[in-house]
């Protein structure tokens, strides 16, 4: 087994604590409410799941593939924190990517964070995510008072056109679905967790 039983409250604390939040997170999207509240419900019921199943977890545990993959939760928590600050910040905002992102030669090394993540310590990358989460909460709720989900974010696509700020949260859910179900099957085989919802805290 390798879970650290202080894990998964550090990382939801550093979840909760990284920035001052106004409001409450939301655990999953409204029954019946406004779209920004269902798309934002839906965002943070998938980062918490995501926070789950990769939580808790020393070096051995995110560095444990499934075979033929070469997918590991730790490539996959440090992959999510370059999406996260990708399109929260910089598409976001037009907003050029800090530290570590803004150090890497991304044509020649394309898969950076999903082969460096090996090296990194669990602090580091479960640090890592949590600190792009929050910057996202941080960028994304000063959008949403500038305007509704139909406005276009700053920075438009190689192509010219430009995306909106639904566009761009669909954009995010849906890389969350994606590794989502990679994640299940990842940590299932390290120590049997399983499940759709974590356990109330």
């Amino acid at each position: 087994m390798r879970r650290r039983r202080v894990g998964l409250s550090v990382l939801a604390r550093n979840l909760r604590g990284m920035t001052q939040e106004i409001e409450e997170i939301p655990l999953e999207p409204p029954v019946a409410g406004s779209e920004v509240d269902t798309l934002i419900g839906s965002l943070e019921r998938s980062r918490r799941l995501f926070g789950w199943k990769t939580g808790g977890l020393d070096a051995a545990g995110l560095n444990q593939r499934l075979a033929p993959s070469a997918m590991t939760l730790g490539g996959l928590l440090k992959h999510l924190a370059l999406v996260e600050d990708e399109y929260l910040t910089r598409r976001l905002l037009g907003t050029a990517l800090g530290p570590p992102w803004d150090a890497v030669d991304w044509d020649s090394e394309p898969d950076w964070e999903w082969r460096s993540a090996a090296s990194d310590s669990p602090e580091e990358v479960y640090g890592l995510w949590a600190a792009a989460v929050s910057r996202s909460r941080v960028n994304l709720r000063q959008v949403l008072s500038e305007g509704g989900v139909d406005q276009p974010v700053r920075l438009d696509w190689p192509d010219g056109r430009g995306p909106s700020v639904r566009r761009v949260l669909i954009d995010l859910i849906e890389e969350y679905a994606r590794h989502l179900g990679q994640a299940d099957l990842i940590r299932e085989s390290i120590d049997g967790l399983v499940g759709e919802d974590p356990p109330a805290s």
